[in-house]
């Protein structure tokens, strides 16, 4: 979830060149904050506090459905991406990898699968693929 945090966006017009504030949120409402800390004021800072409550409390909780639907979905993720990841480091250097019906009829298509480039390439990809989704599980959170 996004912070509610103001942030500076540079209107670019010359010499009536401006900051604007923006709001990520657009259900909150718009606060003027000065641009220096110095300038700001005790019911400034108290209202941008507000703002940022308020925001935290519209944020809903999710639902038990809700939760367990994403932590299936990571852990469907994790799973796939684990086991094309083994398939893809372990396959090239089979024989299955270049001896099988659809190369046959292609010499050379079979040639570049069997170069030891190519299969190395595939292996990479495989030891990625498992590297994305483990690192996935990992930093799996559950907002509350």
């Amino acid at each position: 979830m996004l912070s509610p945090t103001l942030h500076r966006a540079p209107v670019p017009y010359g010499f009536l060149a401006t900051e604007s504030r923006v709001v990520l949120d657009p259900k909150l409402p718009v606060v003027n904050v000065p641009s220096a800390p110095s300038q700001v004021s005790a019911g400034q800072a108290e209202t941008s506090t507000a703002v940022m409550e308020t925001h935290e409390e519209l944020a809903p909780a999710p639902s038990n459905s809700q939760l367990w639907i994403r932590r299936t979905s990571i852990f469907l993720f994790v799973l796939l991406s684990a086991t094309a990841g083994v398939l893809l480091v372990i396959l090239p250097w089979t024989p299955e990898w270049t001896d099988n019906y659809l190369l046959i009829s292609f010499p050379w298509l079979r040639t570049f699968f069997s170069a030891g480039f190519f299969r190395g390439l595939c292996s990479g990809l495989g030891l990625l693929d498992i590297w994305i989704g483990f690192w996935e599980a990992f930093h799996y959170r559950e907002h509350n």
